[in-house]
């Protein structure tokens, strides 16, 4: 009887060490958007919570008729960005990045994103928003 409760203590032991490993661990980002009307970007421990609250931030931003799709996860998030793009048409949209490992690393991938030599299309490509790897945005330079 006491092996048993010894046991069933370890695995409560374990399990609430996993809990508290879970919560400290990577976060992701989901991004969720209705086109021409609004979106949202919202950090979680797992896929379903974040786009749950991106489809939610969207749907108050654009209404709640509008179609807000999933447009992209990244688990971990790490370093992110929002860029605004459009082409010499006046076509625009909403790229992002995500995944990066630290600041310098996502600038770097944002120059080569909106690199107008290597896309001479692009009229206008530059982050509008950005994360660090815990989900806190970060002020652009």
């Amino acid at each position: 009887m006491l092996r048993h409760t010894v046991l069933i203590l370890v695995f409560a032991s374990f399990a609430a060490l996993a809990a508290r490993a879970q919560e400290a661990g990577p976060i992701g980002i989901a991004i969720a958007e209705a086109p021409e009307m609004g979106g949202g970007v919202c950090f979680a421990d797992n896929l379903d919570k974040a786009f749950a609250c991106a489809r939610e931030q969207c749907a108050s931003e654009a209404g709640a008729d509008a179609g807000c799709y999933r447009v992209r996860w990244c688990y971990p998030a790490g370093w992110s960005a929002d860029l605004f793009v459009q082409n010499q048409d006046g076509f625009h949209f909403h790229d992002y990045l995500c995944g990066w490992t630290d600041r310098e690393a996502l600038e770097a991938a944002i120059a080569l994103k909106c690199d107008r030599e290597r896309y001479p299309y692009l009229m206008e490509c530059m982050a509008v928003r950005m994360w660090d790897k815990d989900g806190n945005t970060v002020e652009l330079e």
